[in-house]
C-alpha cells in the first residue's frame, strides 16, 4: 500500500479515536488503536498541528506521573443550522462540540419560494458578520422545512404552510448561493434528532416525537434511526384517518387528523361550543377551568389518543415526546394519558419535550455533526481534511 495512504488511514482511525473517547492521552490512543506510543506521538503532534486535535488537560497517572489529554478542536469546522417554520426562521452557527456560537430568529418570508432562500443567505451572512467567523470554517448546513423531502430527487413536497418551496430544488440554490453543502430534512424529524441527542431520546432507541400546533407531524425514531420513508413522508400522521372523514374533499389537503387538532381547529371548536371568538390557542389553554375549554380540550386529546393507537400498532414506541404550541401543553398530555388507559393495555410513556422551541434547531445541529464525522471517516484517500468531507456532504 502507498506510504501516505498508509499514513491517511492510520490518522483517521487516531483522530476517529479522539472523536469517541475524549478526553484521552497518547498512551490510551495507542492501546486503543494498536500504534506504538512514538508513532502514535508523532500522529498526534500533526493533527495538532493541523487543527484537528487540541489540549485539553493532564490526567494522573502512576505516582508523579501525568499525561496529556487531547480533544477534538472545536473550532476546526463550523456548521449552519436552520428551523424553518410557518411563521419564524431559527438559524444558529455551530462548532464541532454542537455549541451554539451565534443564533438569530425573526418571522417567515410569507413569500416563500425563493423569497426564503434569500431569507436564510442573508441570516447566513448576518451571523457571520457578528461572529466575526470567516466564512471558508462553516462546512455544511442542516434546514429544517414543514414538509417532505424525496429522498432520490431532493425535491420538497407536502409544504401547505410556506408557499412556493415544492417548485425550486431549494437544497441545491442554498448549496449555490451559501458555497458549502446543505441537507434538508423534515422539521420534525429534525425535533426528534434533538431530543436524541439532548432530550428524552438520549436512551431510547424506539421513540416518536409528535408535533402539534398549526399542523401535525411525526418524527420517527426506530432502533436508533430516524424513518423518513420511500417519499421522505414517514410520520406525516397529518392524513391519519382519524378524528374526521378522510373522504372529504374540503381536508383533502390538511388531512383528517390536522383538520380534527390542529390550532385552527381547536379555535372553531371552542367557538363552536360559545366560548369567546377570536382567542388564540393559548389563551383557550389557559382557560381550561372554563367548561368550554375544558370540553375542546378533552375532545382534542380523545382524538390525539386514537392516532397515537394508530400509531403504536405500527411502530410500538416506547415513548411519545410531545412538542409544539399545542403540543406542549401539560392539560393536553395530561388527558392524552388519561385517554390511551382507556383503549390501550399498555400504553407507550408520553413526555413533554424538555428542549420546547429548540428542538428543531438543535436537530439541524446534530445532523450537520453526525453527517460531517461519518463522511470525514469514510473519505477515500487522499483529501483527509475538513474542506474534502464539505463536498462529499452533498451526496
Amino acid at each position: 500500500m502507498d506510504t501516505s495512504l498508509t499514513r491517511q488511514l492510520t490518522s483517521r482511525t487516531v483522530l476517529r479515536a479522539v472523536f469517541e473517547r475524549a478526553p484521552v492521552s497518547r498512551a490510551e490512543l495507542a492501546r486503543l488503536t494498536g500504534i506504538s506510543k512514538q508513532a502514535m506521538s508523532e500522529i498526534v503532534g500533526t493533527l495538532e498541528h493541523e487543527g484537528w486535535v487540541q489540549q485539553s488537560g493532564k490526567t494522573q497517572g502512576a505516582i508523579g506521573r501525568s499525561a496529556m489529554n487531547y480533544e477534538p478542536n472545536p473550532r476546526k469546522a463550523l456548521f449552519l443550522g436552520v428551523d424553518v417554520g410557518g411563521t419564524k426562521v431559527h438559524a444558529a452557527l455551530a462548532d464541532l462540540s454542537g455549541s451554539v456560537l451565534e443564533e438569530s430568529c425573526e418571522p417567515t418570508d410569507a413569500r416563500g419560494g425563493m423569497h426564503l432562500v434569500d431569507q436564510i443567505t442573508r441570516i447566513h451572512a448576518e451571523l457571520l458578520q457578528r461572529s466575526g467567523i470567516h466564512a471558508e470554517k462553516v462546512k455544511g448546513g442542516v434546514v429544517g422545512i414543514p414538509g417532505a423531502v424525496h429522498p432520490a430527487t431532493r425535491r420538497l413536497h407536502m409544504v401547505p404552510n410556506i408557499p412556493g418551496l415544492t417548485d425550486i430544488p431549494v437544497e441545491s440554490l442554498l448549496y449555490e448561493r451559501l458555497g458549502f453543502p446543505v441537507f434538508i430534512d423534515n422539521d420534525v424529524n429534525l425535533a426528534a434528532k434533538g431530543e436524541q441527542r439532548l432530550g428524552h431520546g438520549k436512551s431510547i432507541d424506539n421513540y416518536v416525537f409528535i408535533a402539534l400546533g398549526t399542523g401535525v407531524g411525526m418524527g420517527i425514531v426506530n432502533e436508533g434511526r430516524v424513518v423518513r420513508g420511500a417519499h421522505g413522508a414517514a410520520g406525516e400522521i397529518s392524513t391519519l384517518p382519524v378524528g374526521a372523514d378522510p373522504f372529504d374533499s374540503r381536508i383533502f389537503k390538511a388531512g383528517a387528523l390536522e383538520s380534527s387538532v390542529g390550532s385552527i381547529a381547536i379555535k372553531a371548536r371552542y367557538e363552536g361550543l360559545g366560548g369567546e371568538p377570536g382567542l388564540t390557542v393559548r389563551a383557550i389553554f389557559d382557560r381550561a377551568s372554563d367548561p368550554a375549554a375544558s370540553i375542546v380540550i378533552d375532545e382534542v386529546s380523545r382524538v390525539i389518543a386514537a392516532a397515537i393507537v394508530a400509531v403504536a400498532a405500527v411502530l410500538d414506541p416506547q415513548t411519545v415526546i410531545f412538542g409544539g404550541s399545542v403540543g406542549a401543553r401539560w392539560e393536553l398530555i395530561d388527558r392524552v394519558e388519561y385517554h390511551l388507559a382507556r383503549c390501550m393495555p399498555a400504553p407507550p410513556a408520553c413526555a413533554l419535550s424538555t428542549l420546547g422551541s429548540q428542538a428543531g434547531l438543535l436537530g439541524c445541529i446534530s445532523v450537520a455533526l453526525e453527517r460531517f464525522r461519518e463522511i470525514l471517516f469514510q473519505l477515500p484517500a487522499p483529501g483527509f481534511d475538513a474542506t474534502s468531507a464539505s463536498e462529499h456532504m452533498r451526496a
